[in-house]
């Protein structure tokens, strides 16, 4: 319950029959899921979300910032081109189809994405903003899985409770943007302005105004709000610099073959890894999701180059290779920087006055949200939440019902889980299951790249290294 100080009405009433799936949170996932249902006759959803409105990283819709997938990677053509709720019917009912088909784009900007998602929120029913879920719980005697949640008035303020009973539940409540332990007092601090990427337009304007300011993070964030400063900040008078854990500036994985990791089929064949490979491969692929589009490294390096024409080098220092051990506060005005460079095996101090984190996102912890279940779901080695192929959390077969993950499973299926031009598939996937009539025929195949031993048809099965072992052993005795 949001408001220290409000008492709730007694609950809503608690409709008389279940649903058969209630969605919690309303990000771009959550969304695609309810655009994909909207249409199933028969099916009843409801999805709910704490704020009062959709809003997808409102802080980095900096201007010309592009999607890094193409525009059919909306919430619903890769999965069903004819749904009313595509980008292309967005386009259509806002009259500017036709501009767009003159455009010849196939990555539209960040801010027309942002527009199209609230369009669907804003149109599709079924959906709940300004409810904030408090608990999901396994009811034994009904069968049913029991949702409270609270409404919040415009002010977030608790107004009223209320129950839904429901056999499925999708989790959709997104990621958190990660601040590293060094530089968590500091951001808590108002005094010198260290804040992350996700709140950059928020705080640009105080950021400016900063005699120098550090970006932290090698990632497309880092570079589109590096490049943003750079461009508004006097030629000659810069004062910014870059850093990066990562060995370089590094381009994205944007290959066609490099690109089939986010499909099906390698989704499907990391989830059959063993967990000790799938943990080990997650780190060595972060160039296919956290590289820099070189559109962007190039629009950085001609800007730097352009303030070189008239004699000098641009007062920007770029490192990569560097991490922050400790940060403190220099004066209560000043940050100061720790550093490290991992290859010399060097340290040095830096001080500035403004810090952009840009470090990325983390999965939000579901423990809290789902502590009514914690004794009937399965863990891996890692004490991680065991996700079968269709997205389901494993539970204890006494629960009946099922609650699916969007975006909480890259430990189980791999480095497509945040991507958005898996959403639609995803989606899909999970409907096919509630429902378990297949709405949504999906393809046998997606990709050109065999990423496993395939079993030939009509020949030998083909075997792990262990079962080899096991009959070499069998044949020795």
């Amino acid at each position: 319950m949001t408001g220290q100080n409000a008492q709730p009405t007694p609950p809503l009433t608690t409709p008389d029959e279940p649903r058969d799936l209630v969605g919690i949170g309303i990000g771009p996932f959550n969304l695609s899921l309810a655009a994909l249902a909207q249409p199933l006759a028969g099916l009843d959803t409801v999805f709910y979300e704490q704020r009062p409105g959709f809003h997808w990283h409102p802080g980095l819709l900096i201007e010309g910032s592009s999607l890094q997938v193409p525009f059919l990677a909306d919430l619903v053509t890769l999965a069903d081109p004819a749904n009313p709720w595509s980008f292309l019917s967005y386009l259509k009912t806002s009259e500017r189809l036709f501009p767009f088909y003159f455009a010849e784009r196939f990555h539209i900007q960040r801010a027309e994405y942002d527009a199209y998602c609230r369009w669907v929120s804003e149109n599709l029913p079924g959906l709940h903003f300004g409810h904030q879920v408090d608990a999901v719980r396994w009811n034994a005697e009904r069968a049913l899985f029991e949702v409270d949640f609270t409404q919040l008035d415009a002010e977030g303020e608790a107004e009223a409770l209320g129950r839904t009973y429901t056999r499925n539940v999708a989790l959709g409540v997104g990621t958190a943007p990660y601040i590293p332990e060094p530089l968590k007092p500091l951001a808590d601090a108002p005094a010198v302005p260290v804040i992350h990427a996700s709140d950059y337009l928020l705080h640009r304007d105080r950021l400016l105004d900063a005699e120098h300011i550090t970006v932290i993070g090698s990632g497309q964030s880092g570079a589109e709000v590096f490049l943003d400063l750079l461009g508004r900040r006097p030629v000659g008078a810069e004062k910014l610099h870059w850093l990066a854990r990562t060995e370089a500036f590094a381009p994205m994985e944007y290959s066609k073959l490099g690109l089939e990791h986010f499909t099906p089929d390698y989704t499907r064949y990391f989830h059959a890894l063993p967990e000790a490979v799938r943990d080990g491969l997650v780190p060595h692929q972060w160039q296919l999701h956290k590289g820099i589009d070189a559109d962007t490294i190039a629009a950085i390096h001609d800007e730097l180059y352009r303030r070189t024409l008239h004699g000098g080098w641009p007062d920007a220092v770029l490192t990569p290779g560097v991490s922050v051990r400790t940060a403190g506060r220099v004066a209560t005005t000043r940050v100061e920087l720790h550093l490290e460079h991992l290859q010399q095996g060097t340290r040095s101090r830096l001080t500035t006055d403004a810090v952009v984190l840009a470090t990325g996102y983390r999965e939000r912890p579901l423990g809290q949200l789902l502590g009514g279940l914690d004794a009937f779901m399965r863990r891996d080695a890692s004490e991680r939440p065991r996700i079968d192929e269709r997205y389901r959390l494993v539970l204890d077969p006494s629960v009946t019902g099922h609650v699916y993950v969007q975006n909480a499973e890259r430990h189980t299926h791999g480095v497509g889980a945040p991507d958005l031009g898996l959403a639609a598939w995803r989606s899909a996937t999970i409907l096919n299951s509630v429902t378990g009539k297949d709405p949504y025929p999906l393809p046998r195949r997606t990709a050109f790249t065999s990423f496993g031993l395939q079993e030939p048809q009509g020949r030998e099965t083909v075997t792990t290294i262990g079962e080899q072992r096991s009959n070499l052993v069998r044949l020795k005795s």
